[in-house]
């Protein structure tokens, strides 16, 4: 199947951050030869793998290879499916996952600080922090921190319900 920019499986794909950035290497004959497959399909290439090793008793390394993946991947890939379901194949989100720099004993600091003296600037908090901590840190961030800190969590059973655009 060729990708192309105005495909809407691949544009949905992609926005899933399941966009399987190598489908030429999706080799399996029977994978192929299913309408209902899609190589494309990052998380049903996964899933598709592990399941050929388990109800079809193809060896593993065949099937990674047939799949586009080494034995150690297939393992890897097995774990994550046994421990989180078909959604956990959905690779995560890149990037940090977590303030590096303004930690929770970062921002209690800040916090009494600022119970001490309430009208502390943003620059003048960055500033403890620097001669406090050893590190530097821009007030931008110290405020956009506070902002957070501040924000009350969402009980887990009232997380936001996703909309899905339907095309409107």
């Amino acid at each position: 199947m060729a990708a192309t920019a105005t495909d809407p499986k691949v544009a949905a794909l992609a926005a899933a951050r399941s966009l399987n950035p190598h489908p030429e290497k999706v080799v399996d004959e029977v994978f192929l030869a299913s309408p209902f497959c899609d190589a494309r399909d990052l998380v049903q290439v996964k899933y598709e793998m592990v399941r050929r090793v388990r109800v079809d008793k193809v060896p593993v390394a065949r099937a990674a290879r047939a799949f586009g993946y080494c034995r150690q991947a297939f393992y890897e890939i097995a774990a994550v499916l046994d421990a989180g379901g078909p959604g956990a194949l959905v690779p995560g989100k890149p990037g940090p996952k977590g303030p590096t720099k303004l930690t929770a004993p970062v921002m209690d600091r800040i916090e009494d600080w600022q119970a001490a003296e309430p009208g502390l600037s943003a620059g003048q908090l960055a500033v403890m922090v620097s001669a406090e901590f050893g590190f530097t840190v821009h007030p931008r961030s110290v405020e956009r921190a506070l902002a957070r800190h501040r924000e009350p969590e969402s009980p887990p059973d009232q997380e936001p319900i996703a909309r899905t655009d339907r095309g409107r």
